[in-house]
């Protein structure tokens, strides 16, 4: 009897589960997608992967069986894949589950390369549309349902071909690849190994080669149109709408005001003091430094863009206070009172935002801006005791001013959430949630990167992922969710701009990423959210455009998606969009099959059903349901 014992309480774990992967109703829809595989002597190569993809009703879940199990980790992008769903549509995707089967003829290597198709395969069951099996497409699924770059496209071009596509979708801006090409010569028994770099246009290729038609898209509407048909009628943007920092203004000529005043101060005490030659002339050269930077600040301040002003007067205090500490403990100051004092400081600050109750998602964006700033500081302030412990003032004491005044922005942030506070309380375990989503879908995209290209990304970003995750195990969520949104900001410009030197090249994808953050802006304000910290972000970003340069260009990049992410942040359901049907000159030219169409090994039939999909789900639902149980208890 006793040997029954495990039998029964596995049974009585997974009958409700069991139940869930069953389902009575909903749709089925069969798709493919190419992929990339690692060869043994490293050689990438394309293959094609099957996806079978069920909505039914249900509780919120999202199961995901990939076969075979090497290198596949799909589920943050699963899980994605059906908020965007849900979003595009206007849908409460807690009153469903989605199952999602894949499976490969190889390891396949990643998952979020296929964010874009599982999006399109989720929104086509939902609505009971067909796909079309002659289309298929590559690219990641970003939060506002964008479609983020991949790589190893070339690769992936030849296995939709493979598998008969006649039409192959891309990330908008990736039409032209890098490609290294290596050549051996053998000169005298010596081997010469030569590697160039190689634009090629995908598109002229693979018409050429093969007579697939490569078409870019810009987002998940673009692509359940190609597939489906279905015209889903986007967000439109206020033809009025103007993204200004007006409200900043009193703050930024306060600002500039005080700080061009410290400077003055901090400039007599160096004058008055009694340093040695050496010491005067460094620190007269740090004061020089922040001089030009107020004069930046004046001019950002006269063209009225006030959130650059506070950037700017934000790093010409860190100098100038730099410069007055370290006169203090040059002169005979206790440099542990100093580094006490700003650990107060710091304390102190926190304590006030922590107290602040949050009402309206306005107001939430900016205590989670609030909160990373504060984890910020405490981390420059650790590295000042670093520093100090080796006696290292200099450091010491740039760390240490670079903390208080990282901690003032915290304040700032939290007061003008207060400004901007409307509507009910929200629990901070909304940041939670929303934290565990963005790591999840960062390390997804590092290490998809990684795979493709090794570590291009440097220890730095590397390291804000391992950050982020401690931020999240320590209990501080806005940490984390910043922390992780920078990583994988930045990770998806690297990957989009790699190899690409040509500037004209650039500023097509920067206006690319502006327009999105607009719209994203436009959205939240027709939500009735003010994204105060996305349209700082989009001001700050301009202030690089202008400059012109590549490496500017591409900081400008990195503000345009983080106004495009923060303006989204914790927003929640959309409208109901409107479907436009009946399409006719506008259709793809790829006629969409019909129940009566014939398959073959290469092209899958794709089924719309509703109780007919139990039998083919129910099956290997159960493996899904013992693979899913450590995530449910883990999740949701």
């Amino acid at each position: 009897m006793k040997k029954l014992i495990p039998l029964f309480f596995v049974l009585l774990l997974l009958s409700p589960l069991a139940a869930a992967q069953c389902p009575a109703e909903g749709h089925t829809v069969v798709m493919k997608a190419p992929a990339v595989s690692k060869t043994s002597t490293g050689e990438l190569v394309g293959v094609a992967t099957d996806f079978v993809i069920t909505v039914a009703p249900g509780t919120g879940h999202v199961y995901v069986e990939t076969w075979p199990l090497a290198e596949v980790d799909m589920q943050a992008s699963a899980r994605l894949a059906a908020e965007v769903a849900g979003k595009v549509l206007g849908v409460d995707m807690s009153k469903y589950d989605v199952f999602i089967q894949i499976k490969a003829d190889s390891p396949i290597i990643g998952g979020p390369s296929a964010g874009g198709t599982m999006t399109v395969g989720i929104i086509a069951a939902l609505k009971g549309w067909k796909v079309n099996p002659k289309v298929m497409m590559t690219g990641m699924i970003n939060p506002d349902g964008t479609i983020g770059p991949v790589g190893g496209i070339l690769e992936k071009a030849s296995a939709a071909h493979s598998v008969g596509a006649t039409l192959f979708l891309i990330p908008e801006g990736q039409r032209i690849q890098m490609v290294q090409q290596t050549k051996k010569k053998e000169i005298g028994g010596i081997i010469q190994i030569t590697t160039t770099s190689k634009r090629v246009d995908v598109a002229k290729y693979a018409k050429e080669r093969w007579g697939l038609e490569v078409k870019e898209i810009g987002d998940i509407y673009d692509a359940v149109f190609y597939f489906t048909g279905h015209r889903i009628e986007r967000p439109r943007v206020p033809e009025n709408i103007r993204i200004e920092t007006s409200f900043l203004k009193k703050d930024a000529e306060d600002d500039y005001k005080n700080t061009t005043a410290y400077y003055d101060e901090v400039e007599k005490e160096l004058k008055d003091s009694s340093v040695s030659y050496d010491t005067y002339t460094t620190l007269q050269a740090a004061l020089n430094d922040a001089r030009s930077i107020l004069n930046e600040s004046k001019a950002s301040l006269d063209q009225g863009m006030y959130y650059t002003t506070l950037s700017k007067d934000f790093q010409a205090r860190i100098a100038i206070r730099h410069v007055q500490w370290l006169l203090s403990v040059s002169q005979g100051g206790d440099m542990e009172k100093l580094l006490n004092q700003v650990d107060s400081e710091i304390k102190a600050d926190e304590a006030f935002i922590s107290n602040l109750t949050i009402k309206g998602t306005t107001m939430l964006q900016a205590i989670a801006a609030a909160e990373e700033r504060i984890e910020e500081a405490k981390s420059l302030l650790k590295d000042a005791r670093k520093y100090y412990y080796q006696n290292d003032y200099w450091d010491a004491v740039s760390n240490a001013a670079f903390a208080y005044e990282r901690a003032k922005t915290a304040v700032f942030w939290a007061k003008l959430g207060e400004r901007y506070a409307t509507g009910s309380e929200i629990s901070r375990e909304v940041i939670r949630d929303t934290a565990r989503e963005y790591i999840d879908n960062t390390k997804l995209v590092v290490t998809y990167i990684e795979s493709m290209f090794g570590n291009i990304l440097g220890n730095d970003l590397l390291d804000k992922l391992n950050n982020a995750e401690q931020y999240y195990e320590d209990g501080k969520y806005s940490a984390a969710l910043f922390t992780a949104m920078e990583a994988r900001i930045r990770s998806e410009v690297i990957l989009d701009t790699i190899g690409i030197d040509n500037q004209t090249i650039l500023q097509n994808k920067l206006q690319r990423m502006k327009d999105s953050a607009k719209v994203a802006i436009a959205m939240a304000q027709s939500k009735g959210v003010y994204p105060v910290l996305a349209i700082a972000y989009y001001e700050f970003a301009e202030s690089y455009e202008k400059k012109g340069d590549i490496q500017d260009l591409e900081t400008a990049m990195i503000f345009y998606q983080y106004a495009r992410e923060t303006a989204t942040m914790f927003l929640t359901q959309v409208n109901a969009p409107k479907i436009i049907e009946n399409i006719t000159s506008s259709v793809p030219q790829i006629a969409i099959p019909g129940n009566e169409s014939s398959t073959t090994s290469r092209e899958p039939a794709n089924t719309t059903s509703t109780s007919k999909s139990s039998s083919s789900v129910c099956g290997p639902a159960l493996i899904v349901a013992l693979a899913m149980i450590p995530l449910l208890f883990r999740r949701r």
